[in-house]
């Protein structure tokens, strides 16, 4: 395969100094033209599967065209966003490089967390900015529109289950199921094979864990965390409802381990046969279809499930920012503009298998005939996905901020956490719901009142 072309150490450095964008200067850190060999940077990371696949693929690929050696700190879910808050809000400047979201993005960039990236961008045309998918690109800009973050890969949410289970139990998903029609799903095939539970949702306590998927169902259930006033509605009727509707169904067709359920848990549990359906980030269906999966081409996909609105999918990117404070942000751009290119997609798709490239950000992709004829089954439901969510009105009522599976404030980590940590309760049977929202509300109540202050 041939590499892109990319502009030599000398003509980037040349082009910020030139000062083709107002950023350039932020993004002018570290090693100039005239640096020597040897250089690394270090890189803060979830652990997730393409991020697995990226860190077997650098030193042979990333290292041995640019020289950089890249050092990974790999960490579950839960334990990477403490550990990037705490890094960035410090500008300690350990870590070059994190994966960020747009959860992230306005409030880091904001504070003057993040380099921004325009004048790399500029400087570097190959790397087609205009490629990536507007829905993705929209959220990794900051209020005074610059970039500060590069996707690695975008997602959606939809409705994932075993074509072949439903259909020996003469059942069919609807394209654009209900969550009532998924509830009476899961209870019809619980059980259809040995050991086989109905659905997989998530349970593990975290703001981007339990809160998710959840925040989604109590979305389309008519629901909202805070009215467009800044009052919480976390013990309003329809946030109850939709949390009980969640837990009810878990806890009657759910995974074994509900409540540490996360991410990875239900990815196994989908992958080893142990559910038959699964509500969770499009991205999954890469590792599901993988070379090797013992369930690939005997999963279908399904719009994430509606009560009151038309869709009820979020939209999310695990992306690259790097750190104000780091002193090799020209490194730190080499290894965005590869990880987030086109080159780097076309790579896992020859060397790993199409299905696992981190997809779901470049419109190239999608029009990749290669790509198409491996991911079939799933690339146009992804697709569908995330041209539908609508993060500033994905509900049935005005919002005081943008967000589907969040709330897009930092006090949102802290008020997510603590909530998924009680609802969590819920589902092991430790307490009820309402007891739950109960303490979520005032909660809530102590944040909403500071924005209307």
């Amino acid at each position: 395969m041939a590499r892109r072309h990319r502009p030599s150490r000398a003509a980037l450095a040349a082009a910020l100094a030139c000062g083709l964008a107002l950023t350039a200067c932020a993004g002018a850190g570290g090693r100039t033209a005239a640096g020597g060999s040897g250089d690394s940077i270090d890189v803060l990371m979830v652990n997730n599967p393409q991020m697995v696949d990226l860190q077997e693929l650098t030193a042979e690929h990333f290292t041995a065209e640019t020289g950089i050696t890249v050092n990974y700190t790999v960490l579950p879910e839960n334990d990477v966003r403490d550990k990037i808050s705490q890094e960035f809000s410090s500008q300690a400047g350990q870590y070059d490089v994190a994966s960020i979201s747009n959860y992230e993005v306005p409030f880091y960039s904001e504070n003057g967390w993040l380099a921004p990236l325009d004048g790399y961008i500029e400087a570097d045309p190959d790397f087609d900015q205009d490629d990536v998918l507007p829905p993705i690109a929209s959220g990794l800009r900051g209020a005074d529109g610059a970039v500060y973050a590069e996707p690695f890969y975008g997602e959606s949410s939809f409705l994932m289950y075993r074509a072949d289970v439903f259909e020996q139990a003469g059942l069919t998903v609807p394209e654009k199921p209900t969550w009532q029609q998924v509830a009476d799903l899961a209870a019809r095939v619980d059980g259809a094979q040995p050991g086989m539970k109905g659905i997989c949702l998530r349970g593990q306590p975290g703001w981007g864990q339990l809160f998710a998927p959840l925040t989604t169902v109590v979305n389309t259930f008519g629901g909202t965390w805070f009215d467009a006033d800044w009052n919480a509605r976390v013990d309003a009727p329809e946030f109850t409802e939709a949390t009980e509707f969640y837990v009810d169904l878990v806890r009657a067709h759910g995974e074994a381990g509900a409540p540490q359920a996360g991410f990875t848990e239900c990815l196994n549990a989908m992958t080893q046969g142990g559910v038959a359906m699964w509500y969770d980030a499009t991205s999954a269906a890469g590792s599901l279809e993988a070379e090797g999966s013992p369930v690939a081409g005997k999963i279908g996909y399904a719009q994430a499930p509606v009560v009151e609105t038309d869709s009820s999918g979020w939209i999310y990117s695990w992306a690259w920012g790097v750190q104000q404070a780091s002193e090799k942000k020209d490194d730190a751009w080499e290894f965005i503009s590869w990880a987030s290119s086109k080159e780097y997609e076309e790579l896992v798709g020859e060397e790993l298998g199409w299905p696992r490239v981190p997809a779901g950000k470049r419109a190239s992709t999608y029009a990749n005939p290669d790509y198409q004829a491996s991911a079939g089954p799933f690339y146009q439901a992804t697709q569908e996905a995330i041209s539908s969510a609508d993060p500033e009105n994905p509900g049935v009522q005005p919002r005081p901020a943008p967000g589907i599976q969040f709330v897009g404030i930092p006090e949102f980590t802290d008020l997510g956490t603590k909530v998924s940590q009680l609802v969590s309760s819920a589902i092991a049977g430790r307490e009820s719901v309402e007891d739950a929202l109960d303490v979520g509300q005032q909660l809530a109540e102590r944040v909403g009142e500071r924005y209307q202050e």
